[in-house]
């Protein structure tokens, strides 16, 4: 076999095998995702929790994120704000004031298609459950006390006078449509994957990596040794 035909061979070999890594690195990463995504499903469903033992008065946050909380005290008609997606999709957001004073910002649903009045919240004390998230991010720029681009913390305590809690929760379908709204999306925060499988995803891109590197070499030495030999049986002649 030629030198040409030999090269062609590893080159091919090595492709072969480094595509393959690579592949098996994008593999081990989706696992990653996928077990991030069924925890982050399986804290949501969850049975409510009181929000208040995991929040306390000083603002510190315990294991509640992204896990359904309840919570009691009233809304504040007065301090509502829509949320508007880029997709055009806007949710209502309203205060609701606990007994200690401490206001908890509720998305109480989405407005149905072609309606553009907020419908009044309930009145009177009442206890509302949802998805507890945090602050969700945003530039702020062009934000108000009633319209924003997403739900910032930081902006709605420019606005409403209250201490906020630092966090939100959305409502569920059913608590939404009796409040003649339709469900919001919820987007999940992330959950725990197994840090094994990054391990492993890494490995392969790094074996991946050094297969390229070989590969090369091995190419352009055996070129340059199969000139070399070509010479000296010339020379030889």
């Amino acid at each position: 076999m030629g030198v040409r035909a030999r090269q062609w061979v590893i080159a091919v070999v090595g492709a072969v095998l480094t595509v393959a890594m690579l592949w098996l690195g994008l593999w081990q990463m989706r696992v990653f995702e996928d077990k991030e995504n069924e925890s982050a499903a399986a804290r949501a469903g969850q049975a409510p929790v009181p929000l208040l033992d995991f929040v306390s008065a000083d603002g510190t946050v315990g294991d509640i994120y992204g896990k359904p909380a309840s919570v009691t005290g009233h809304y504040l008609a007065s301090q509502q704000a829509r949320v508007t997606a880029e997709d055009g999709t806007v949710r209502v957001l309203t205060a609701f004031q606990l007994a200690d004073g401490r206001v908890l910002a509720v998305v109480r649903g989405v407005l149905p298609a072609g309606v553009s009045t907020i419908p009044a919240p309930p009145s009177g004390e009442l206890t509302q459950s949802g998805i507890f998230l945090p602050s969700e991010a945003g530039s702020g720029q062009g934000d108000s006390g009633t319209d924003l681009g997403t739900v910032r913390l930081p902006v709605l305590a420019q606005f409403w006078p209250q201490q906020l809690l630092p966090g939100f929760i959305t409502l569920r379908g059913p608590d939404s449509e009796a409040q003649g709204l339709r469900m919001a999306v919820v987007a999940l925060p992330t959950g725990s994957g197994s840090i094994q499988n990054i391990g492993y995803a890494l490995q392969w891109w790094v074996f991946a990596a050094f297969g390229a590197f070989m590969t090369f070499r091995f190419v352009r030495a055996l070129g340059r040794d199969g000139s070399l030999g070509t010479l000296a049986d010339q020379e030889e002649e």
